[in-house]
């Protein structure tokens, strides 16, 4: 049986940006691209980038910004039922982000599976 399984995340993306605002922008630019390219290859079915936030401002005048992005992913799974459709789904999502460059990632919630 086929099951569409969603998680929420947040990674963190380390820059140099002019501001706050031109940090934030550049840094959600870099995830949607990523996301992107694993939707056009088929791996996620659905994303949206939901918040981006400075997590840590610069602290002298030439440091990066480290700014915090929220994230929602959706991959589609065979299993036999929504717990192996969560594991396996979770597994997928680690790898598709993984193999993205997307990392230092926390999620937000557990995976959720639904036929």
């Amino acid at each position: 049986m086929e099951f569409a399984v969603s998680r929420e995340g947040t990674t963190l993306v380390t820059l140099h940006g002019g501001s706050n605002t031109t940090a934030c922008d550049d840094a959600v630019s870099e995830v949607e691209d990523a996301l992107e390219s694993l939707a056009t290859e088929g791996t996620l079915v659905d994303w949206a980038v939901t918040d981006a936030e400075v997590h840590e401002p610069p602290s002298a005048p030439f440091d990066p910004y480290t700014i915090a992005i929220e994230f929602d992913v959706v991959v589609t799974v065979e299993a036999d039922d929504a717990e192996a459709a969560g594991e396996r789904g979770a597994e997928t999502i680690d790898a598709a982000l993984a193999e993205a460059g997307v990392d230092s990632i926390t999620y937000r919630s557990s995976p959720t599976a639904s036929a």
